[in-house]
């Protein structure tokens, strides 16, 4: 019974998804931010108020027991989904393109910013991947309406607190601004009911409801147009230099395209990718990075990864630009990059020290779930160096 009511919610989705773009930026303009301000509100009425000081952290006992959880249900997804030599991800599963850029922080900017890779005004090499949620390759109609950036910054001296790359610093980020789950222990039963093919149960379960978190994902879940033209959040925290903690966000900038051939209708499989390649070859695209710093241990905290920072409360502060030129990506040897790359929070400099049990998690969930991936493919994991190029 629950497969069955799991399948109609499914259709249901599916079928919202051919006209949400005709409505939803009409009701998303008014009422979006409004919406999730009042159920983060209603979030934070029954949160404890005992939580950490700024930037400060508070280790779970069962941290290790919830993240071996995760680790065997997603590894056992896999089993379930892929054949040896054709393994992808377990999460951000689908590759819509790896495209190179320019990341260049912004000049003058105020001196408590000035930390890591904000520390000096200069340009990094990048390669940017945009994808899907996963955990199924499917046509991108059909997807839950969740897109992810993953950028890669090359050329990144000092010592990384990960030693599998040594120059590279990783952000990591979704079309969604706030985490589907609160923490890891919670994270576990989601892994449990995405293996079942019945995520949804996890939110609406009757024993162990998340519904307010459901409702705020699918405030922020809606079908996408075009991987360049969506904002980007990171979701969870992370050190900017000592005692201060920050989330970060990329923000489009300029007219992108975000037209769907043949809505209502089924579109092409990928026509995400079709869309971001159709940009790349009109010109250039850009991003601005933006922090936003934690002023308030309870309001933005760092162990509670559902919980909204508010852009009202903690302003954003520019502190970079992305500069993606117009290029084809859509060679096999550049999908087969890809798949060598993998990104980790942890592949950063100290002065970016991933915060939270989520960010904790990562390190080892990460490492152990892309070396999974390519040991059934047979791949090696590669770190780059900006410099690969293919035709």
């Amino acid at each position: 019974m629950l497969h069955f009511l799991h399948r109609l919610l499914e259709l249901g989705l599916h079928a919202e998804r051919r006209f949400d773009p005709f409505f939803r930026p009409l009701v998303d303009r008014p009422l979006r931010m409004s919406l999730t301000r009042f159920f983060n509100w209603t979030i934070n009425l029954t949160r404890d108020r005992d939580v950490p000081p700024i930037a400060g952290e508070r280790i779970a006992p069962d941290e290790d027991i919830s993240l071996d959880a995760i680790i065997a249900e997603m590894q056992h997804h896999l089993d379930l989904d892929f054949t040896p030599g054709h393994y992808e991800r377990a999460g951000n599963t689908k590759t819509h393109g790896l495209v190179h850029g320019i990341f260049t922080v912004l000049p003058d900017l105020p001196a408590h910013v000035r930390h890591g890779i904000f520390a000096t005004e200069r340009s990094f090499p990048a390669w940017i991947r945009f994808s899907n949620p996963g955990p199924h390759v499917e046509p991108d109609i059909d997807d839950v309406g969740f897109g992810s950036m993953s950028v890669k910054l090359m050329d990144v001296p000092g010592a990384k607190l990960m030693e599998d790359e040594r120059h590279t610093q990783d952000l990591t980020s979704v079309t969604v601004i706030t985490f589907p789950t609160p923490d890891t222990r919670e994270n576990a039963h989601l892994q449990y009911w995405s293996r079942r093919e019945m995520a949804v149960w996890y939110f609406l379960n009757f024993k162990r409801p998340h519904v307010r978190d459901f409702i705020m994902q699918a405030l922020w879940n809606r079908t996408l147009a075009n991987p360049l033209a969506n904002d980007y959040f990171s979701c969870t925290p992370y050190l900017l230099g000592e005692g201060q903690a920050m989330q970060y966000s990329f923000h489009p900038i300029g007219k992108i395209d975000t037209r769907i051939p043949r809505l209502p209708l089924r579109p092409r499989d990928n026509y995400l990718r079709d869309n971001l390649a159709a940009s790349l070859r009109a010109g250039d695209a850009r991003f601005e990075m933006r922090v936003r710093l934690q002023q308030d241990p309870f309001l933005q905290p760092i162990e509670q990864g559902a919980v909204l920072w508010d852009p009202a409360k903690t302003p954003y502060i520019p502190v970079a630009q992305i500069i993606i030129p117009a290029q084809e990506f859509q060679s096999a040897q550049q999908f087969a990059f890809a798949r060598q790359l993998t990104w980790n929070p942890w592949h950063c400099l100290a002065e970016h020290r991933p915060l939270g049990n989520q960010n904790r998690a990562r390190r080892r969930l990460y490492l152990e779930m892309s070396r999974y991936r390519q040991g059934k493919n047979g791949e090696m994991h590669v770190e780059p160096t900006g410099a690969e190029r293919f035709g």
